[in-house]
């Protein structure tokens, strides 16, 4: 079980440097290891198999403490937290317990699903050969999977779309950082290529696009983003405070005028801190229902629950991005032209959040809720990317 003095300690570690880092593109690799270790990613583990059992609104609070600390360095885990979330569907009780136990031990999981296509058919292969099974192909926006042990993928096989779990460090596999994103460059979303890789038959999963597991993920894949971008916020807000405290003269005005006590500038920062705050409190409120509708789910096999439990999550999209995106870019009314200095980095929040907002987009999910409350149709599926 993670302890709350731990998880301190480490979100001091993480947050010591977070700007520095990302003007440097150093990725936190050794910082990532240390969370995995300490079981940050693994709250949601059952206590019947050696986890923390947690809720997801006690996990999803501490994934919006990282983002806070350095954004980054939260968005690592969403393919992690995501794979640990599929074995609740898993039919197999021993695959299933296996790969808790794995993660447990530390092992970390990357996800590596979106390819650059113009149709929705997978060109990633996996190919049953005389020597075995043999995975060939290439995958965008593989996040979180250069820091990994695993790779969660996705692949055609034999008429299905299936799920394949691949070793990092297997002959064949390269994952490179060539992420060009203007935010959100730590991640390692990059480019993953498997050339003929040896797969485990037992690392093969088939993919039902229409599955119960899907109708969740989606939702649980969404809401990752939305806590790394409340975590944004109060990054955001964070930065605000320190550069305002520090400023001696405010526009307009001769000789020393506090910016902290001028009216305007209060304003500004209230309003920052009031978006990060709301954002957080639609996150965990998602989080609450996306638990309950899982452990229904677990309980009398009820789909509706899911699909509204999903709902909510794009609801909540619809929201919080807004929310936190016209904040981060707003808050540079407190310095004028000094607060764009670079060595600041306060334009670091405002493409982090504008980077993350451009994932699986909103407008998409807008219209499918209305569609969905005006005429009951059902969401539809949309790749998990980044």
């Amino acid at each position: 079980m993670l302890s709350e003095e731990t998880f301190e300690e480490l979100l001091t570690r993480v947050r010591a440097g977070a700007a520095q880092r990302e003007r440097d593109r150093e990725l936190p690799r050794e910082l990532v290891r240390e969370l995995a270790a300490a079981g940050f990613p693994n709250a949601h583990v059952p206590a019947s198999v050696g986890g923390e059992g947690a809720s997801l609104e006690v996990l999803f609070d501490r994934l919006i403490r990282l983002a806070r600390a350095d954004c980054n360095v939260a968005h690592v885990f969403r393919g992690h937290l995501a794979f640990v979330e599929k074995q609740y569907f898993e039919a197999d009780p021993g695959a299933r317990e296996g790969w808790w136990k794995r993660v447990l031990d530390g092992d970390l999981v990357g996800n590596a699903v979106s390819e650059a296509s113009t149709t929705s058919d997978l060109s990633t292969v996996l190919e049953r050969t005389p020597e075995g099974l043999r995975l060939r192909g290439r995958k965008f926006y593989t996040t979180g999977s250069i820091y990994a042990d695993w790779i969660d993928t996705s692949a055609a096989f034999e008429g299905d779309s299936v799920q394949v779990f691949v070793p990092t460090g297997a002959s064949g596999v390269e994952v490179v950082d060539d992420w060009k994103g203007f935010g959100q460059r730590l991640t390692g979303s990059g480019t993953t290529t498997f050339t003929d890789v040896v797969i485990d038959p037992g690392h093969v999963r088939r993919i039902d696009p229409d599955d119960d597991a899907q109708t969740y993920m989606l939702g649980f894949f969404q809401l990752v983003l939305l806590a790394v971008v409340a975590g944004i916020g109060f990054a955001a807000l964070d930065d605000t405070v320190d550069y305002v405290r520090g400023r001696r003269r405010i526009f307009g005005y001769a000789g020393e005028a506090l910016p902290r006590e001028h009216h305007l500038v209060q304003a500004e920062v209230g309003a920052l801190s009031s978006a990060a705050s709301a954002a957080r409190a639609i996150v965990l409120g998602a989080a609450r229902t996306l638990d309950a509708a899982l452990s229904r789910h677990l309980a009398d096999g009820d789909h509706d629950v899911l699909l509204q439990a999903q709902l909510e999550v794009y609801r909540a999209q619809q929201v919080v991005l807004p929310l936190v995106v016209d904040a981060t870019a707003n808050l540079f009314e407190v310095g004028g032209a000094s607060a764009v200095d670079v060595d600041l980095g306060l334009d670091r929040h405002w493409r982090n959040a504008r980077t993350i907002a451009t994932h699986n987009p909103a407008i998409h999910r807008r219209r499918a809720i209305g569609d969905h409350d005006l005429n009951g149709t059902a969401t539809r599926r949309y790749l998990p990317a980044g």
